[in-house]
């Protein structure tokens, strides 16, 4: 099963700049977008369709806001749209896909960069969502995939010190990652690729940064521990310049 990934900033503007001809090149068996930014029927959806594709758009309110999507081949797959929180639902940053073996939550986690109330929102999620995983893991395996804005490691970004006081790599941040890692959860590309630098998933569109690979790795897949011999390779796709970001491999046997 090959799983993708992807902050698509926009996914009517991403799809204008490659990611088209990208998702039908690669043929995955399950898309992950993030940050879509539209409602169903606001982007071409007859190509996905045409490529056997079942479609689930979960919109915030807000429009032209945030919002998650997942395509799916499997059209047994049972899907949920939310949390069933409303704080966060509202916001359309989670949706939870239900396979026959193992469970796929697609999520948007919260930025804070515009501000304290935002950081104090997105600290109260990674608290609130935590405990709505660890519900979900008691019961089945699961795969958590997404833009969770946050570097992890200083293997992770460019430049450590001159964002250690920077929303996605501050040290509370840091720390809910190690913990939540220690509770029984694997970041796949460190697995695969251990102690590797260099390799990012967001770079600003200023100052030239993905150019001079000036980046962070923000976009994940976790999977718990009962689906870490079915890993087989991941892969971050930097070459697509769709977004901001670049889309996340996993590939499970």
């Amino acid at each position: 099963m090959k799983l993708v990934s992807f902050n698509c900033n926009g996914i009517r503007s991403a799809l204008g700049k490659g990611l088209k001809e990208f998702l039908i090149e690669n043929s995955f068996d399950v898309i992950s977008l993030q940050e879509v930014k539209a409602h169903r029927g606001q982007f071409e959806e007859e190509f996905l369709i045409k490529l056997g594709y079942e479609l689930h758009v979960f919109p915030a309110e807000k429009k032209g806001y945030s919002g998650t999507a997942v395509f799916l081949k499997d059209k047994k797959a049972k899907v949920k749209l939310g949390m069933g929180n409303e704080l966060y639902d509202r916001e359309g940053r989670v949706i939870q896909v239900d396979f026959a073996d193992f469970t796929l939550m697609n999520t948007y986690f919260p930025s804070g960069t515009s501000g304290e109330e935002r950081q104090n929102f997105k600290m109260k999620f990674l608290a609130d969502y935590e405990k709505h995983l660890m519900k979900l893991k008691k019961k089945r395996p699961v795969i958590l995939c997404g833009d969770i804005n946050i570097a992890h490691t200083e293997n992770d970004i460019h430049d450590p010190k001159g964002n250690a006081k920077n929303s996605g790599f501050l040290p509370e941040e840091r720390e809910w990652v190690s913990s939540f890692i220690k509770k029984g959860w694997i970041d796949t590309f460190r697995l695969t690729h251990e102690n590797e630098k260099g390799e990012y998933s967001w770079w600003t569109y200023r100052f030239g940064a993905k150019s001079r690979n000036k980046g962070w790795r923000i976009d994940y897949f976790f999977v718990t521990e009962d689906l870490k011999s079915r890993i087989k390779s991941t892969k971050i796709f930097g070459e697509l310049n769709a977004s901001d970001h670049a889309p996340v491999f996993l590939e499970l046997r």
